[in-house]
């Protein structure tokens, strides 16, 4: 693991470790387990950036359910655009049933407010939100995240399937970016 990283135009040094964002899956997949058991949740993962952290969760995730794939979008480069495109929409039936949404990171929230949208209009019956990591001082929204597994700074990361203009998904470790 290298301490500063440069992608692109920018520098970044390591912010979070990969063991321990391992040891904050297993804590968001055991809330997970233990709150859900019983039911059979669908859990959407939104796409690009909760790639990684869907894979780790899954692994670890003991009760029976689906898994899906939503794609919205909200970034240009290090900022957030506030206007949601949507992508890829959800092809499963929600209707009735209890949903996790599996996100990488929410500071604005406005990405997630559009779900929650989209996913009460096909009548889910009990929506939860599952997000590697929370930027309360960027969260302009009011809607409860129920699995939060860290929360930060407002200050811009990639790694870990967080990217800059589409680099540094891949990395293990978590890079803040160095002003």
């Amino acid at each position: 693991m290298k301490d500063t990283i440069k992608v692109k135009d920018k520098e970044f040094k390591v912010f979070i470790n990969a063991g321990e964002i391992d040891a904050v899956v297993t804590r968001v997949a055991d809330s997970i387990n233990s709150e859900l058991e019983g039911r059979v949740p669908l859990f959407l993962v939104v796409l690009n950036g909760a790639f990684m952290f869907a894979a780790d969760l899954m692994k670890k995730i003991k009760i029976e359910n689906n898994i899906s794939f939503v794609k919205l979008s909200s970034y240009t480069g290090t900022r957030s655009s506030q206007v949601v495109n949507e992508l890829i929409g959800i092809n499963e039936v929600v209707k009735g049933r209890t949903v996790v949404i599996i996100e990488d990171i929410i500071d604005s929230g406005l990405t997630m407010r559009r779900m929650l949208d989209i996913l009460q209009q096909q009548e889910a019956a009990d929506v939860r939100i599952a997000t590697l990591v929370f930027k309360p001082n960027a969260f302009q929204s009011d809607y409860k995240i129920d699995y939060i597994g860290l929360e930060i700074p407002n200050d811009f990361i990639v790694g870990y399937g967080l990217d800059y203009d589409g680099f540094a998904r891949n990395l293990p470790d978590i890079y803040k970016i160095v002003e």
